[in-house]
């Protein structure tokens, strides 16, 4: 047999320390708000712990119904914690029905019936944990090789809570008197030392995988308008060839530095969120949007026509026009001049296209603004002479 008691305590002082450590975490980065719930799960199962080998040593009522308690209640906010980082919004519905196990946990242990207060407990942890590893693995947004140990981890948990509670029912213990002995409760104790360890560290690794995505996004996004930006252009297509399927349209704001000028930055600011609000709405499939600085962007459009290419951006272009920000002058409407470069059998490289669809940019001003203009020749099959995007 193992030293049981040596198990519990190293159960203990491991879940302690991981406590504490995923504490500091969150004290340096208090966004990462499941860090801290994991941080209280495992401390209620600590606790829990200490608790149960306090039962094997002195079969209180009291103790027995709380130890329960903490049991199911430390698996639930560690599912919770789960839950908040792939935010799947289970643990809310659930938290009602898990309230009524620990009730009648309590109410039965409170009773004389210890052995059933077990199984309910051990059946609940096991639902809990059956919840949290496919959560974890029906996620979609976390690479697989990280979720796997995870779903490992909690579904051997599960099986072996399930086991400790078949090896009660199996011998029909319903008052017990103390705590369960059994080869059961034997596995478990080493599977949850393992679980407890590991869905700690893995916890931080979380964190970290969060922490460097959301620097990577904050990096690569503009953060007026939520748009991607010119670094992310360069991230994402520096080394895409532009072969006939694809094209790059430059696009300015008319007369922007005049807005600034008159209405002011704040106002300036808005325009340039209120077209950002327009192209996202007009965004498909293929389509992505850049702000490159100021008042200009580039959107990359793959695997559309000429056609849609330019009904794609004569959309853009009309939805702008038709914007009115109100503003303490009156109100205010901007238009956009567009130029665009498509791609040909030579697969030009982005720098390329940034040259002509900045040439076209310029022809669609000289023709008068609020034009969309394009930077091949006359006999191309997709040249066309500027035209108005908003009458």
């Amino acid at each position: 047999m193992l030293d049981f008691g040596s198990l519990l305590l190293a159960t203990a002082l491991s879940g302690a320390c991981l406590s504490g450590t995923l504490v500091a975490i969150w004290l340096t980065a208090r966004q990462s708000r499941f860090v801290l719930t994991m941080a209280v799960g495992i401390l209620l199962l600590v606790t829990h712990v200490i608790a149960f080998w306090l039962y094997g040593q002195y079969a209180s009522p009291w103790l027995g119904q709380g130890m329960l308690a903490l049991l199911v209640a430390g698996f639930f906010v560690v599912f919770t914690s789960a839950d908040q980082y792939i935010e799947r919004g289970w643990s809310k519905p659930a938290a009602l029905p898990v309230a009524g196990i620990i009730a009648l946990t309590v109410a039965v242990t409170a009773a004389g019936f210890d052995g059933i207060g077990f199984v309910i407990a051990y059946s609940a942890v096991t639902g809990i944990l059956v919840m949290t590893a496919t959560a974890f693995w029906t996620c979609k947004d976390v690479d697989r090789r990280v979720l796997a140990p995870v779903s490992l981890l909690t579904g051997s948990s599960a099986v072996s809570f399930a086991l400790c509670a078949f090896v009660i029912v199996q011998h029909k213990q319903w008052v017990l008197g103390g705590v369960p002995k059994n080869w059961a409760e034997d596995v478990n104790t080493v599977v949850v030392v393992a679980c407890m360890t590991a869905l700690g560290a893995l916890t931080i690794s979380f964190h970290h995988l969060r922490t460097q995505s959301r620097l990577t996004e904050e990096t690569l996004t503009d953060p007026l308008t939520g748009l991607m930006n010119r670094r992310a252009l360069n991230s994402l297509h520096g080394d895409t060839r532009f072969g006939r399927s694809m094209a790059l349209a430059m696009v300015d704001l008319d007369h922007f530095k005049r807005t600034n000028d008159i209405f002011g930055h704040a106002v300036g600011d808005r325009v340039l969120q209120r077209f950002a609000d327009i192209v996202r709405r007009q965004s498909r499939d293929g389509v992505e949007v850049f702000r490159l600085g100021g008042e200009e962007f580039a959107i990359v459009i793959a695997g559309k026509s000429a056609l849609e290419v330019y009904d794609i951006l004569r959309k853009i272009g009309a939805s702008f026009g038709a914007e009115v920000v109100g503003t303490k002058l009156g109100p205010l409407r901007s238009t956009v001049s567009v130029g665009v470069c498509f791609g040909d059998d030579e697969a030009r490289s982005l720098e390329q296209q940034l040259l002509g669809a900045d040439a076209a940019l310029y022809a669609a001003k000289r023709a008068g603004r609020n034009r969309v203009a394009t930077a091949e020749t006359a006999d191309s099959g997709t040249y066309r002479e500027p035209e108005l995007l908003f009458a």
